[in-house]
């Protein structure tokens, strides 16, 4: 734990990070469950609401912790060493919150009671925009997803794919074209409301624990004040602080196949040996290696959190560039340190007696968060030509 403990600064940081510390351990007991199920185990929603985590990164006045950037990163990065999966999910509600109090997109009447419902009864969100016809949102497909408008009231009909927790949330935060406003528009829905279902696709190779079902809409009766956010009315910001929890979880596994592997290393001794083979060069050559990739990922994400956090509200934008190059550095590096830490453990690596097989499963799909690489190598590649 050594390694991770270089970017705790203070007393708070190291309640927060225990914080997590608890309940990773208690998620990581799950695990298995989660693999078979390729579900959000509904155990670990009841620790997280326990520890009061769902409501860290809502402003004090509504009895959050206002989490900086870099305290958000912590947490997420610890709470992933436990199960990655379970960071990933949590990282995204955890993620909206903060961005939906700081930025302020919605309505203050909308947004005061939304805030009271997380603070006060823990609630989930999750925004799921995803389709089969188009893909990542990020790449600026017009939903499929309608939204006819009858009096002071719309019928959402359309189906959304990869909707992280789809079966444990409270609401859904759901893209769809709004008809008679000509444009793309966000509706807060209920997940218990008449025409909503789920359909249990999530058949994954890694990541099976979000329980990334597809969720269907069928004639959703949603009133006019859910109508949320209008694409036409948005906030013109791009640049979004709070996605560095995607490579803030997947260097959180990254570490935790770090720690395993050199626990591994120190405690096998094959009888050609007459010590363990952490004691082998060629091993410690890797250990090495594994330490100085983690060392450059994690430097450069946690600096850059550390900027945006000092930053005013214009300077940040100009931080874009760097956050989609700390996803795709964190994602790849922590795919090279997983590869690395089963090459020290052998044949063993692949047996489900170990976690350094769903460690390489779960660790391959940071590459398919956004933003993706070929779109950051253009963001940096104009930002230098414009220069």
């Amino acid at each position: 734990m050594q390694m991770f403990e270089t970017y705790i600064k203070n007393d708070r940081h190291r309640t927060l990070v225990d914080k997590a510390g608890r309940i990773a351990a208690k998620v990581e007991q799950r695990v298995h469950i989660a693999e078979a199920s390729a579900q959000f185990p509904q155990e670990n929603i009841n620790d997280l609401r326990a520890e009061r985590y769902l409501s860290l990164t809502l402003p004090t006045e509504y009895n959050g912790e206002a989490l900086s950037l870099y305290e958000f990163l912590l947490m997420q990065e610890r709470l992933a060493m436990g199960d990655g999966a379970t960071a990933l999910s949590i990282g995204w509600h955890l993620g909206i919150v903060k961005e939906l109090a700081e930025d302020r997109i919605w309505e203050n009447e909308t947004f005061d009671w939304f805030a009271r419902e997380v603070a006060d009864k823990q609630i989930l969100v999750n925004r799921i925009a995803s389709e089969k016809a188009t893909g990542s949102p990020t790449r600026g497909g017009v939903p499929e997803t309608i939204a006819k408008r009858e009096g002071d009231h719309y019928l959402i009909t359309g189906r959304k794919t990869f909707s992280t927790m789809a079966s444990v949330l409270d609401y859904f935060i759901v893209s769809a074209y709004v008809e008679d406003q000509d444009t793309v528009g966000s509706f807060l829905i209920k997940s218990d409301q008449a025409g909503v279902s789920i359909d249990k696709t999530w058949d994954t190779l890694g990541m099976r624990g979000t329980g990334s079902d597809d969720v269907v809409f069928n004639q959703v009766k949603v009133n006019e004040t859910m109508l949320v956010e209008l694409n036409k009315q948005a906030n013109t910001k791009k640049a979004k602080g709070w996605l560095l929890h995607i490579p803030a979880c997947y260097l959180g596994i990254a570490m935790a196949a770090r720690n395993d592997a050199i626990d591994f290393a120190k405690n096998f001794q094959p009888n050609s040996l007459k010590t363990p083979i952490a004691e082998v060069p060629h091993i410690q050559q890797k250990i090495g290696e594994i330490d100085l990739k983690l060392m450059q990922a994690r430097c450069f994400m946690y600096q850059v959190a550390q900027e945006w956090d000092q930053c005013s509200s214009d300077q940040r934008q100009e931080l874009s560039a760097e956050l989609a190059a700390t996803k795709t550095i964190a994602t790849n590096i922590a795919n090279e340190v997983v590869d690395i830490a089963m090459r020290i453990v052998g044949g063993r690596g692949l047996s489900k007696a170990y976690r350094f097989e769903q460690y390489y499963r779960d660790v391959r799909a940071g590459l398919h968060n956004p933003p993706m690489d070929d779109m950051v190598i253009q963001i940096l590649a104009k930002r230098a030509i414009s220069e």
